[in-house]
């Protein structure tokens, strides 16, 4: 059995969003990489830091900044 932390925060400062992108990073290394990874069946632990124009009329596609998978 694992545990999984799952954040999904919005900021409207760029450099918030990258201070906590930051901090995750720190524990980043004691992340447990998941079985069948790469499987139909298998998951991958991730960070990810994107642009979200989820509030904008008419909406666009999310623009990944960054991405760190374990």
């Amino acid at each position: 059995m694992l545990y999984r932390v799952r954040i999904d925060l919005c900021f409207d400062a760029e450099d918030i969003s990258q201070a906590v992108f930051e901090k995750a990073k720190q524990v980043l290394a004691k992340a447990v990489k998941i079985a069948r990874q790469g499987e139909p069946t298998g998951e991958v632990s991730f960070i990810e830091i994107h642009k979200c124009y989820h509030d904008e009329m008419p909406t666009k596609p999310c623009e990944i900044i960054k991405r760190i998978e374990v």
